[in-house]
């Protein structure tokens, strides 16, 4: 479903993601980790157009995403790790808006648009103005709007932030659901638990570049024995945790 091959983005002299190369297959969820500056939202920007690469390519369903944008682009949903919304709209206009900008009949828009107001637990909601919604509902609602044109590959940048644990829950089984249905996930976190209990694979990132991927099991007999939070702090920096540790028991 997504092939990166060589994807580099620089900024003057700083190499903010180093030629990385990613295959991820069609219903999976794969989960991009690293600690803050690893260049996670980085590469999820340049996946969707967002960006363009210094070096590299970028295919979303077959479609090189530099030399056929449109046709790319309408197979992708994209929530940031701090949406923008329309806070004078309702979610049933916010909707509406979304689905015309990739050129969804107006029916159409009508008939998803109840779906998912249900599928998010929204129903009640979905003509109050969305500034009048919790964070969480917010949440709900860029992801709806995401998905009003039935993409087959959604990014989500740390979508947990802020939530609840009961709405942090909530999103983890719908993003369950939506890979059951055949959608692609690309998800960026450093909630480490997250990860290991939801995404089939993931790539561990640190200072833009690719230090491993796979799923947990080829991980574990990579690195042996270790839980994910070990790999993690293995591979990114595990020895200054380690110092810190033993300088504050000293």
């Amino acid at each position: 479903m997504l092939r990166a091959q060589g994807l580099t983005r620089r900024y003057g002299s700083l190499l903010a993601v180093d030629h990385l190369d990613l295959h991820i297959a069609p219903g999976q969820i794969f989960g991009l980790l690293g600690p803050n500056g690893a260049g996670k939202t980085t590469t999820i920007k340049l996946m969707t157009g967002l960006l363009r690469p210094s070096e590299g390519s970028v295919q979303v369903g077959g479609h090189d995403l530099e030399k056929e944008p449109s046709a790319a682009r309408r197979l992708i949903g994209y929530v940031a790790d701090e949406p923008h919304l329309y806070e004078k709209l309702t979610p049933v206009e916010f909707l509406r808006f979304s689905g015309e900008l990739y050129g969804v009949a107006a029916d159409t828009i009508r008939g998803r648009t109840q779906r998912l107001l249900h599928l998010f637990e929204l129903d009640g909601r979905g003509d109050f103005l969305i500034e009048s919604l919790s964070h969480g509902m917010k949440q709900k609602v860029a992801l709806a709007g995401a998905l009003v044109h039935e993409p087959r590959l959604l990014f989500l940048d740390e979508p947990t932030v802020g939530l609840d644990p009961r709405g942090a829950r909530t999103l983890k089984l719908l993003l369950r659901h939506l890979a059951g249905r055949g959608i692609t996930i690309v998800l960026s976190t450093h909630i480490l638990e997250i990860a290991e209990r939801l995404c089939d694979r993931v790539a561990i990132l640190a200072k833009g570049k690719l230090l491993a991927t796979g799923t947990m099991a080829e991980l574990t007999e990579r690195m042996g024995e270790m839980s994910l939070e070990e790999i993690f702090l293995e591979m990114t920096g595990g020895n200054d945790v380690t110092d810190l540790s033993e300088a504050l028991d000293g």
